[in-house]
């Protein structure tokens, strides 16, 4: 075919193919324009298809399209999976002539619609490229958006880690480059790039250096998970797991995590794991959860190795064995793994898998309380107080179960609470004490529950009321605390006597 072909001037008339002429000599030949560009001619439609194979498909161009149009703006469609539309549904690209609404598209700088692979098509030539309509430079790539983007970002998260900046309260400067970065990542988004849709999502979804938005994180980050990106398909499931930018479901978090898990995601495989222990969008099966756990524990994932260490410990799904249980805890403890180190502790002072050591059993428990695990906290406020495995204190008692209480733990908050009633390690305090009580029986707390009606019963930091003794009595003694089915007939008795005296003297009044 030869080049003049495709500089046809159309007020010639000469088809495009075979270059026969719409009036030669006696013969009239009418010639149809191509209908898309209205500038080409052909005699038959065996030249037009023949033209257009042979190149006439890459320099057609539609009438709309030579004029620049307004830039479109894309829209998010929530969680439906459908792409931005840039146009309308009657519309091409330009460059492979399909539909644009048929896949992801594009809109460059100069206002032109493409579909977005067809873009990054022209992008990795090599060669210096340009808008096919107007001529004006493409711009960078996805995949090298997304470098300058992480490039930019990485250097502001690492002074915010430093502390030498604040997510919160960036410089000029700095939101600047936060803000540069975030449109290189939206635009490598836009283009396909699945760890710029990611990274993306996680930015929107923390809100670092950008408007929180649950709702738009959670559609970039499932854009990402749609292509197979495993990081992407666990923090998705995670979404669905608590119901963030996402309507709520232990099916699709399970099935998310399933398909990262399936990719060998060693936290995948860990969260799977739970949602078979506790059947949570699956059908419930220690046997499979073990067997997820044990997977992600192979590949040093401290989490899991402590979840496989609590099914030994209690028998699930393998046979009972505190000796694994103590080996699983341990290799999770070392890594620092707050639950493992608890754990471990815990085995230590019963004696369970290892031999008895309350020394012991204060080492693993002091690191995990020195990450805030409050349980760990609970505990050492126990040792303390009877001075096992450290010498006896009941400053340092009262210090860690003040730690717990202030997370919650009722617990602790009832031992603190006692702390108070009897000054022990703390100024003598019949209000803090009633106030510790309070806190653990509103958690259903039954010693707590009993510990306060005794402070309602006498009128110690709080308002002498039998009934509000006779109330909490019964809380306690609904939960089986023998000493309170006791106290609530006695504070009944009490309750009507005080108000037959009271009756009485109205008589006599």
């Amino acid at each position: 075919m030869s080049e003049s072909k495709y500089k046809l001037n159309p007020a010639n008339k000469i088809c495009g193919n075979c270059l026969a002429p719409d009036v030669k000599a006696d013969i009239v030949r009418n010639l149809s324009a191509c209908s898309r560009c209205g500038l080409v001619f052909y005699c038959s439609r065996d030249c037009q298809r023949a033209h257009w194979k042979a190149g006439h498909k890459q320099h057609c161009i539609a009438k709309a399209d030579r004029v620049p149009q307004e830039p479109q703006r894309q829209k998010f469609s929530g969680h439906s999976g459908a792409d931005a539309v840039a146009a309308s549904a009657k519309e091409e690209c330009s460059i492979c002539l399909d539909l644009l609404y048929s896949a992801p598209v594009t809109t460059l700088q100069c206002s032109h619609v493409f579909h977005a692979a067809c873009v990054a098509a022209l992008q990795s030539f090599g060669v210096k490229q340009a808008c096919p309509l107007c001529r004006n430079p493409l711009p960078a790539g996805p995949e090298k958006l997304f470098e300058e983007a992480t490039r930019i970002y990485t250097v502001i998260a690492r002074r915010v880690k430093r502390g030498e900046a604040s997510w919160s309260s960036l410089t000029v400067a700095e939101q600047h480059d936060v803000d540069e970065a975030v449109a290189k990542w939206r635009a490598a988004a836009q283009a396909g790039h699945a760890e710029a849709q990611y990274d993306t999502g996680l930015l929107l979804l923390n809100g670092n250096g950008v408007a929180q938005n649950s709702v738009e994180g959670a559609y970039w980050v499932g854009k990402a998970a749609e292509q197979g990106y495993p990081a992407a398909q666990c923090t998705y499931a995670f979404q669905f797991m608590e119901g963030s930018g996402v309507v709520q479901s232990y099916e699709e978090a399970a099935r998310w995590f399933t398909k990262a898990a399936d990719q060998g995601d060693a936290d995948a495989q860990k969260r799977l794991g739970d949602a078979f222990a506790k059947g949570h969008g699956v059908a419930q099966s220690d046997v499979e959860a073990v067997r997820l756990y044990e997977k992600s524990a192979k590949q040093g994932n401290a989490d899991a190795q402590n979840s496989v260490g609590v099914m030994y410990k209690n028998g699930r799904g393998v046979q009972q064995s505190d000796t694994e249980a103590v080996r699983c805890f341990k290799k999770a403890a070392e890594k620092r793994q707050v639950r493992a180190q608890y754990n471990l502790g815990c085995m230590f002072e019963i004696g369970r898998g290892v031999e008895r050591s309350f020394e012991e059993a204060v080492r693993w428990y002091m690191k995990a309380a020195d990450q805030g695990d409050a349980d760990a906290q609970k505990q050492l406020g126990n040792a303390f107080v009877q001075g096992r495995g450290v010498a006896q204190s009941n400053v340092e008692a009262a210090r860690f179960f003040k730690k717990s209480a202030d997370q919650g733990n009722a617990k602790a908050q009832n031992s603190l609470g006692s702390m108070y009633k009897n000054g022990q390690g703390v100024q003598q305090s019949y209000v803090e004490a009633a106030r510790w009580f309070k806190k653990a029986a509103e958690q259903g707390h039954a010693r707590a529950q009993f510990n306060l009606g005794t402070m309602c019963e006498r009128g110690r930091g709080v308002e002498q009321s039998y009934v509000a003794a006779a109330e909490w009595y019964k809380e306690a003694a609904s939960q089986g605390h023998t000493d309170a089915q006791l106290a609530v007939f006695k504070v009944l008795e009490k309750a009507a006597e005080k108000a037959a005296q009271g009756a009485a003297r109205m008589l006599h009044m």
